[in-house]
């Protein structure tokens, strides 16, 4: 699979990929970069699954173990 990001963002992804193990902070960072950069309905969609889990609906393990 080939994923095409900004040369900026390939820089930080390759600072983050250099060290033993990334903290969940050099994680969040990377998300929040990636979300950012992002078209609407992507973010659509994670706010409507953020107001999901807010409602306390979520995907039982069995059906989580089903999808992947």
């Amino acid at each position: 699979m080939e994923v095409h990001v900004a040369p900026e963002q390939q820089a930080q992804l390759a600072q983050i990929a250099t060290k033993p193990e990334p903290t969940p902070s050099d994680w969040r960072r990377t998300l929040l970069l990636a979300i950012s950069t992002k078209k609407p309905a992507f973010l659509a969609a994670v706010e409507k699954g953020m107001a999901a889990a807010e409602r306390g609906e979520f995907t039982e393990q069995e059906e989580m173990d089903a999808h992947l």
